[in-house]
């Protein structure tokens, strides 16, 4: 009998409507952890055979990994579900403020392969984080303004080449309106003012917009998700449901649920999944059981890693760009990725182990390759299997419009994905 998940889509329109930055993916979900009993861990202290067995979890930026720890074996292995926690987007420049014909703009500058026409003509909110002085040292402060403070406008029909849309210079193109006037307004003192910090303590920010129409069902049924983010958010949202039921199962490996930061654009930061975040907590996990480095080699050696994604569906209005032997169905169950060239981390051992997790979860199995003469997408797949050496399975949900500004999926998607992680990560249950 599976582990039962507690996975809706409307859970997930709410996750999402609490996350417009990578930083509200992680202050949501360590609410969600520390109401079910888990405690957050400092880097910057020292672990203790104390922590051997428990509930924890850790953030680093945008970032998050958490655990449960039992048993006293050091060479225990793991299960590990792995997310991302960005998705595409506009951001803030350095230097936002510019004046252009009596307009008041905010610079901005696409984040990952945003698709920039879908975010013209929408109502931007603003969020991400500040960092200020803090007596000495540095203090931090999430930023989330909901009102319709910046819009991008589409050039007018009448006024382009052909009158079949422009092409978009992400230099030019993308600055947003947030009021009139010819003398340059400073868009930071704004946001210090809202967040009540004194502009002069401002030392740095990260700050983006969002779409501020909230998510919802939609469709004839109200069988669809209609929401910003669902790349990769869904996922987050359904390992973070796949991991609180797996923490009540007394298994014989140690849950893992790791979600990076900055997966759209190379993961190559602190915090991404080419840093050392995974490797050190998974290696300080062990040394809590007094194990040492030959007990944390044999544990990555026991373990293995869902890198869960999401995947495209079969696009009805352009089913020609997809794989013809390879139709992916919205509400035909998880997907499984797999690409010859390595794109996605899959193998022959990671697909079993994702193919039998299905079969337990009691729900269908899609297989997606992507067209041999278009280029593939990546993901956090690959990377971790070569930090960890752990064999590692690309996994998704099927969606249409990746990378817009709005995005659509099934569902039913969300509980079957979220039964195939949990299947996953109690395995033999």
């Amino acid at each position: 009998m599976s582990v039962p998940t507690t996975a809706t889509a409307s859970g997930l329109c709410a996750f999402v409507d609490s996350s417009p930055s990578p930083f509200h993916v992680c202050r949501t979900v360590a609410a969600e952890l520390a109401a079910q009993g888990f405690t957050e861990l400092s880097e910057a202290r020292p672990w203790t055979t104390a922590q051997a067995a428990g509930r924890y979890f850790v953030i680093r930026g945008g970032s998050l990994v958490a655990w449960v720890s039992a048993g006293k074996d050091p060479a225990r292995a793991f299960r590990v579900v792995g997310a991302h926690t960005d998705s595409p987007n506009l951001r803030v420049k350095q230097h936002p403020d510019l004046a252009t014909a009596g307009w008041q703009l905010v610079g901005l500058e696409p984040y990952g392969g945003a698709w920039l026409n879908s975010w013209l003509d929408r109502d931007l909110g603003i969020s991400g984080r500040l960092t200020m002085r803090a007596g000495d040292g540095l203090g931090e402060r999430l930023v989330r303004i909901d009102d319709p403070l910046v819009r991008v406008p589409q050039l007018a029909i009448h006024l382009s080449e052909d009158r079949r849309g422009v092409t978009l210079d992400p230099q030019r193109h993308v600055n947003g309106i947030w009021g009139l006037g010819e003398r340059p307004r400073s868009f930071i003192t704004y946001i210090a003012e809202w967040a009540g910090v004194p502009v002069d303590d401002v030392l740095g920010w990260e700050l983006m917009t969002h779409d501020l129409e909230p998510s919802r069902l939609v469709g004839r049924d109200q069988d669809l998700v209609s929401a910003p983010r669902l790349d990769n958010q869904a996922t987050c949202y359904a390992g973070l449901r796949a991991f609180l039921a797996a923490a009540e199962f007394d298994g014989n490996t140690t849950p893992v649920l790791a979600m990076f930061d900055h997966e759209e654009v190379g993961s190559q930061s602190d915090r991404g999944a080419q840093s050392d975040l995974l490797p050190a907590i998974l290696e300080r996990i062990v040394l809590t059981r007094d194990g040492g480095r030959a007990d944390y080699l044999a544990a990555l050696a026991g373990s293995i890693c869902a890198s869960g994604d999401m995947a495209h569906a079969t696009h009805p209005n352009y089913p020609e760009r997809h794989e013809p032997a390879h139709r992916i169905e919205v509400g035909g169950g998880p997907v499984l990725k797999v690409n010859q060239n390595l794109r996605y981390a899959t193998d022959a051992v990671g697909a079993g182990a994702f193919a039998l997790a299905c079969a337990q979860a009691g729900v269908p199995l899609q297989r997606y390759v992507h067209r041999a003469d278009l280029p593939c997408g990546s993901t956090i797949g690959p990377m971790t299997a070569a930090r960890t050496g752990m064999p590692t399975v690309d996994v998704g949900a099927p969606q249409l419009a990746m990378h817009s500004s709005r995005e659509l999926m099934g569902a039913a998607d969300v509980g079957s994905y979220a039964a195939a992680l949990t299947a996953f990560l109690t395995p033999g249950r």
